[in-house]
Protein backbone atom coordinates (compact mmCIF):
# COMPACT_ATOMS: atom_id res chain seq x y z
CA UNK A 1 0.00 0.00 0.00
CA UNK A 2 1.01 3.40 -0.91
CA UNK A 3 1.74 6.06 1.53
CA UNK A 4 -1.04 8.19 0.10
CA UNK A 5 -3.22 5.51 -0.01
CA UNK A 6 -2.51 4.56 3.95
CA UNK A 7 -2.60 8.40 4.98
CA UNK A 8 -6.34 8.72 3.31
CA UNK A 9 -7.23 5.44 4.94
CA UNK A 10 -6.45 6.76 7.99
CA UNK A 11 -7.96 9.87 7.59
CA UNK A 12 -11.71 8.18 6.99
CA UNK A 13 -11.02 5.65 9.87
CA UNK A 14 -10.30 9.08 12.16
CA UNK A 15 -13.20 10.61 10.83
CA UNK A 16 -15.03 8.02 11.13
CA UNK A 17 -14.34 7.11 14.82
CA UNK A 18 -15.20 10.77 15.28
CA UNK A 19 -18.75 10.74 13.75
CA UNK A 20 -19.31 7.38 16.28
CA UNK A 21 -18.25 9.73 19.22
CA UNK A 22 -20.01 12.06 18.30
CA UNK A 23 -23.37 9.99 17.84
CA UNK A 24 -23.01 8.51 21.62
CA UNK A 25 -22.63 11.49 22.96
CA UNK A 26 -25.58 12.76 21.78
CA UNK A 27 -27.76 9.81 23.80
CA UNK A 28 -25.74 11.37 27.43
CA UNK A 29 -26.78 14.75 26.35
CA UNK A 30 -30.23 13.72 26.03
CA UNK A 31 -29.78 12.36 29.21
CA UNK A 32 -28.92 15.59 30.68
CA UNK A 33 -31.81 17.10 29.34
CA UNK A 34 -34.18 15.03 30.89
CA UNK A 35 -33.02 15.80 33.89
CA UNK A 36 -33.36 19.54 33.28
CA UNK A 37 -29.78 20.84 32.44
CA UNK A 38 -30.44 23.94 29.48
CA UNK A 39 -28.65 23.08 26.24
CA UNK A 40 -26.58 26.35 26.68
CA UNK A 41 -25.53 25.16 29.91
CA UNK A 42 -24.01 21.91 28.59
CA UNK A 43 -22.32 23.77 26.33
CA UNK A 44 -20.91 26.07 28.74
CA UNK A 45 -19.76 23.39 30.90
CA UNK A 46 -18.45 20.79 27.63
CA UNK A 47 -15.78 23.49 25.97
CA UNK A 48 -14.98 24.57 29.51
CA UNK A 49 -14.21 21.12 30.85
CA UNK A 50 -12.34 20.41 27.61
CA UNK A 51 -9.75 23.35 27.66
CA UNK A 52 -8.94 22.28 31.19
CA UNK A 53 -8.78 18.14 30.62
CA UNK A 54 -6.54 19.58 27.52
CA UNK A 55 -4.56 22.11 29.30
CA UNK A 56 -3.91 19.91 32.14
CA UNK A 57 -2.73 17.14 29.64
CA UNK A 58 -0.68 18.98 27.51
CA UNK A 59 1.02 20.44 29.74
CA UNK A 60 2.80 17.47 31.57
CA UNK A 61 2.91 15.63 28.35
CA UNK A 62 3.51 17.71 25.37
CA UNK A 63 4.04 21.48 26.37
CA UNK A 64 4.48 22.11 22.43
CA UNK A 65 1.59 22.02 21.38
CA UNK A 66 0.71 25.57 23.16
CA UNK A 67 3.83 27.23 20.52
CA UNK A 68 1.92 29.55 18.35
CA UNK A 69 2.98 32.90 16.46
CA UNK A 70 1.65 36.01 17.54
CA UNK A 71 0.33 37.17 14.50
CA UNK A 72 -1.68 34.32 14.31
CA UNK A 73 -3.68 34.78 17.21
CA UNK A 74 -6.52 36.62 15.16
CA UNK A 75 -7.39 33.65 13.40
CA UNK A 76 -7.83 31.34 16.26
CA UNK A 77 -10.25 33.89 18.20
CA UNK A 78 -11.98 33.84 14.87
CA UNK A 79 -12.20 29.88 14.64
CA UNK A 80 -12.43 29.64 18.21
CA UNK A 81 -14.71 32.36 19.27
CA UNK A 82 -17.05 32.64 16.20
CA UNK A 83 -16.67 28.79 14.30
CA UNK A 84 -16.19 26.42 17.13
CA UNK A 85 -18.62 28.96 19.73
CA UNK A 86 -21.45 28.97 16.73
CA UNK A 87 -21.67 25.33 16.09
CA UNK A 88 -21.74 24.42 19.28
CA UNK A 89 -24.37 26.75 20.69
CA UNK A 90 -26.56 26.83 17.32
CA UNK A 91 -26.91 23.11 16.82
CA UNK A 92 -28.26 22.75 20.76
CA UNK A 93 -30.69 25.70 20.18
CA UNK A 94 -32.00 23.99 17.16
CA UNK A 95 -32.55 21.17 18.49
CA UNK A 96 -34.43 23.27 21.74
CA UNK A 97 -36.75 24.52 18.28
CA UNK A 98 -37.22 21.30 16.25
CA UNK A 99 -36.84 17.85 15.89
CA UNK A 100 -33.53 16.62 16.71
CA UNK A 101 -33.93 14.96 13.09
CA UNK A 102 -34.86 17.93 11.33
CA UNK A 103 -31.52 19.49 12.78
CA UNK A 104 -29.45 17.05 12.23
CA UNK A 105 -30.71 17.07 8.66
CA UNK A 106 -30.38 20.75 8.38
CA UNK A 107 -26.77 20.90 10.10
CA UNK A 108 -25.53 18.19 7.63
CA UNK A 109 -25.99 20.59 4.51
CA UNK A 110 -22.93 21.56 5.66
CA UNK A 111 -20.52 19.24 3.06
CA UNK A 112 -22.67 21.14 0.62
CA UNK A 113 -21.44 24.22 1.84
CA UNK A 114 -17.70 23.25 2.12
CA UNK A 115 -17.45 21.87 -1.39
CA UNK A 116 -18.94 25.05 -3.18
CA UNK A 117 -16.77 26.98 -0.92
CA UNK A 118 -14.15 24.88 -2.13
CA UNK A 119 -14.60 25.09 -5.57
CA UNK A 120 -14.94 28.71 -5.78
CA UNK A 121 -12.37 30.20 -3.91
CA UNK A 122 -9.65 26.89 -3.56
CA UNK A 123 -10.04 26.05 -6.90
CA UNK A 124 -10.62 22.49 -6.07
CA UNK A 125 -11.94 20.59 -9.10
CA UNK A 126 -15.13 19.17 -8.99
CA UNK A 127 -15.17 15.16 -9.93
CA UNK A 128 -18.13 13.33 -11.10
CA UNK A 129 -17.37 10.98 -8.48
CA UNK A 130 -17.47 13.66 -6.03
CA UNK A 131 -20.20 14.99 -6.79
CA UNK A 132 -22.29 11.91 -6.61
CA UNK A 133 -20.72 10.97 -3.24
CA UNK A 134 -21.92 14.35 -2.06
CA UNK A 135 -25.33 13.90 -3.62
CA UNK A 136 -25.56 10.44 -1.85
CA UNK A 137 -24.28 11.08 1.75
CA UNK A 138 -27.26 13.90 1.94
CA UNK A 139 -29.90 11.83 0.40
CA UNK A 140 -28.50 8.96 2.67
CA UNK A 141 -28.54 11.77 5.30
CA UNK A 142 -32.46 12.82 4.95
CA UNK A 143 -33.68 9.18 4.89
CA UNK A 144 -31.34 7.87 8.32
CA UNK A 145 -32.62 10.76 10.38
CA UNK A 146 -36.95 9.82 8.55
CA UNK A 147 -36.66 13.42 6.18
CA UNK A 148 -39.44 11.91 4.64
CA UNK A 149 -41.61 12.13 7.56
CA UNK A 150 -40.92 15.71 8.58
CA UNK A 151 -43.03 18.82 7.26
CA UNK A 152 -39.44 20.86 7.10
CA UNK A 153 -41.67 23.89 6.00
CA UNK A 154 -44.49 24.52 8.69
CA UNK A 155 -41.43 24.02 11.33
CA UNK A 156 -40.34 26.84 13.54
CA UNK A 157 -38.43 29.37 11.67
CA UNK A 158 -35.87 30.19 14.28
CA UNK A 159 -35.64 26.74 14.58
CA UNK A 160 -34.57 26.21 10.57
CA UNK A 161 -32.54 29.57 10.71
CA UNK A 162 -30.52 27.84 13.74
CA UNK A 163 -29.76 24.53 11.92
CA UNK A 164 -28.70 26.76 9.37
CA UNK A 165 -26.07 28.57 11.44
CA UNK A 166 -25.54 25.44 12.38
CA UNK A 167 -24.29 23.77 9.05
CA UNK A 168 -22.44 27.08 7.51
CA UNK A 169 -20.74 27.58 11.81
CA UNK A 170 -19.89 23.67 11.07
CA UNK A 171 -18.26 24.42 7.59
CA UNK A 172 -16.37 27.55 8.49
CA UNK A 173 -15.15 25.52 11.87
CA UNK A 174 -14.00 22.56 8.82
CA UNK A 175 -12.52 25.53 6.44
CA UNK A 176 -10.80 27.68 9.01
CA UNK A 177 -9.66 24.43 11.08
CA UNK A 178 -7.70 22.91 7.53
CA UNK A 179 -6.16 26.03 6.95
CA UNK A 180 -5.06 26.45 10.23
CA UNK A 181 -3.20 22.91 9.84
CA UNK A 182 -0.92 24.07 7.30
CA UNK A 183 1.08 26.09 9.70
CA UNK A 184 0.13 24.06 12.83
CA UNK A 185 -0.37 19.85 14.26
CA UNK A 186 -4.16 19.25 14.79
CA UNK A 187 -4.11 19.25 18.44
CA UNK A 188 -2.73 22.84 18.54
CA UNK A 189 -5.42 24.18 16.31
CA UNK A 190 -7.96 21.76 18.54
CA UNK A 191 -6.66 23.43 21.81
CA UNK A 192 -7.09 26.93 20.87
CA UNK A 193 -10.45 26.34 18.62
CA UNK A 194 -12.17 24.81 22.31
CA UNK A 195 -10.15 27.18 24.66
CA UNK A 196 -10.95 30.53 22.36
CA UNK A 197 -15.31 28.72 22.36
CA UNK A 198 -14.75 28.52 26.38
CA UNK A 199 -13.60 32.11 26.57
CA UNK A 200 -16.65 33.30 24.81
CA UNK A 201 -19.54 31.02 26.36
CA UNK A 202 -17.78 32.32 29.60
CA UNK A 203 -18.17 35.73 28.36
CA UNK A 204 -21.25 36.04 26.79
CA UNK A 205 -23.46 33.37 29.05
CA UNK A 206 -24.27 33.79 32.42
CA UNK A 207 -19.61 33.48 33.49
CA UNK A 208 -18.87 30.76 35.65
CA UNK A 209 -22.69 29.56 35.66
CA UNK A 210 -22.04 25.93 36.36
CA UNK A 211 -19.78 26.83 39.53
CA UNK A 212 -23.20 27.34 41.49
CA UNK A 213 -25.72 25.39 39.28
CA UNK A 214 -25.45 22.73 41.61
CA UNK A 215 -24.58 19.59 39.43
CA UNK A 216 -25.16 16.30 40.90
CA UNK A 217 -22.65 13.17 40.80
CA UNK A 218 -25.25 12.36 37.62
CA UNK A 219 -24.19 15.09 36.28
CA UNK A 220 -20.95 15.19 36.08
CA UNK A 221 -20.44 12.03 35.26
CA UNK A 222 -22.34 12.66 32.18
CA UNK A 223 -20.79 16.05 31.07
CA UNK A 224 -17.19 14.53 31.78
CA UNK A 225 -18.06 11.79 29.04
CA UNK A 226 -19.08 14.15 26.92
CA UNK A 227 -16.38 16.45 27.46
CA UNK A 228 -13.99 13.80 26.82
CA UNK A 229 -15.87 10.79 24.66
CA UNK A 230 -18.10 13.48 22.98
CA UNK A 231 -15.44 16.98 22.54
CA UNK A 232 -11.74 16.17 22.87
CA UNK A 233 -11.66 12.76 21.23
CA UNK A 234 -14.21 13.23 18.16
CA UNK A 235 -12.98 17.07 16.61
CA UNK A 236 -9.34 15.89 17.25
CA UNK A 237 -9.83 12.84 15.34
CA UNK A 238 -12.21 15.27 13.03
CA UNK A 239 -9.08 17.64 12.45
CA UNK A 240 -6.65 14.51 11.91
CA UNK A 241 -8.81 13.71 9.33
CA UNK A 242 -8.91 16.87 8.05
CA UNK A 243 -5.29 16.43 7.51
CA UNK A 244 -5.31 13.39 5.83
CA UNK A 245 -7.97 13.60 3.08
CA UNK A 246 -9.44 17.58 2.98
CA UNK A 247 -12.07 19.32 4.01
CA UNK A 248 -14.99 18.09 1.63
CA UNK A 249 -14.37 14.74 2.11
CA UNK A 250 -13.98 14.94 5.98
CA UNK A 251 -17.22 17.03 5.88
CA UNK A 252 -18.89 14.05 3.49
CA UNK A 253 -18.00 11.35 5.62
CA UNK A 254 -18.97 12.97 9.03
CA UNK A 255 -22.58 12.70 7.59
CA UNK A 256 -21.82 8.60 9.11
CA UNK A 257 -23.10 10.82 12.51
CA UNK A 258 -26.92 10.28 12.44
CA UNK A 259 -26.35 6.59 11.37
CA UNK A 260 -24.31 6.06 14.19
CA UNK A 261 -27.07 7.26 16.47
CA UNK A 262 -29.29 5.64 14.71
CA UNK A 263 -27.56 2.35 15.43
CA UNK A 264 -26.96 3.37 18.76
CA UNK A 265 -30.58 3.85 19.32
CA UNK A 266 -31.45 0.71 18.50
CA UNK A 267 -28.59 -1.16 19.83
CA UNK A 268 -28.86 0.75 23.38
CA UNK A 269 -32.31 1.72 23.64
CA UNK A 270 -34.48 -0.83 21.29
CA UNK A 271 -35.84 2.45 18.69
CA UNK A 272 -36.21 0.10 15.43
CA UNK A 273 -35.17 0.84 12.12
CA UNK A 274 -37.04 1.43 8.93
CA UNK A 275 -35.97 -0.35 5.71
CA UNK A 276 -35.43 3.58 4.03
CA UNK A 277 -33.30 4.41 7.19
CA UNK A 278 -31.41 0.92 6.15
CA UNK A 279 -31.32 2.60 2.73
CA UNK A 280 -30.16 5.94 3.57
CA UNK A 281 -27.10 4.13 5.98
CA UNK A 282 -26.22 1.98 2.63
CA UNK A 283 -25.99 5.35 0.28
CA UNK A 284 -24.02 7.75 2.91
CA UNK A 285 -21.22 4.20 3.09
CA UNK A 286 -21.51 4.62 -0.59
CA UNK A 287 -20.42 7.85 -0.72
CA UNK A 288 -17.96 7.44 1.27
CA UNK A 289 -16.53 4.28 -0.91
CA UNK A 290 -17.01 6.65 -3.93
CA UNK A 291 -14.34 9.25 -2.15
CA UNK A 292 -11.88 6.35 -1.89
CA UNK A 293 -12.48 5.62 -5.36
CA UNK A 294 -11.16 9.19 -6.09
CA UNK A 295 -8.84 9.60 -3.61
CA UNK A 296 -7.00 6.28 -5.32
CA UNK A 297 -7.94 7.76 -8.98
CA UNK A 298 -6.41 11.20 -7.96
CA UNK A 299 -2.96 9.80 -6.53
CA UNK A 300 -3.02 7.21 -9.54
CA UNK A 301 -3.14 10.15 -12.30
CA UNK A 302 0.35 11.59 -12.07
CA UNK A 303 1.69 8.08 -12.27
CA UNK A 304 -0.02 7.14 -15.19
CA UNK A 305 0.71 10.67 -17.02
CA UNK A 306 4.46 10.11 -15.98
CA UNK A 307 4.56 6.60 -17.67
CA UNK A 308 2.84 7.93 -20.96
CA UNK A 309 5.42 10.52 -21.37
CA UNK A 310 7.86 8.01 -21.08
CA UNK A 311 6.49 5.18 -23.10
CA UNK A 312 6.73 8.34 -25.61
CA UNK A 313 9.64 9.85 -25.11
CA UNK A 314 10.55 6.24 -25.45
CA UNK A 315 9.54 5.59 -28.82
CA UNK A 316 10.98 8.67 -30.42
Amino acid sequence: MSSGRANASKGYLCVILAAIMWASSGTAGKALFVHGMNPFELVQVRVTLSTLIMGLVFGIFRRDVFHIQVRDLGYFLLLGCVGMALVQGSYFYTISKIQVAAAILVQYLAPIFVTIFSIFFWKERPTFLKTLALVLAFAGCYLVVGGYNLQLLSMNRLGILGGLVAALSFAAYTLLGERAMHRYRPWTVLFYAIAFSALSWNIFYHPFHYATAGFGLFEWKWILYIAVVGTILPFGLYFVGINYIRSTRASITATLEPISAGFIAFFVLGEALELLQLLGGVLVIGAIVLLQVQHEHDEMAPTLIRNRQGKAEAGT
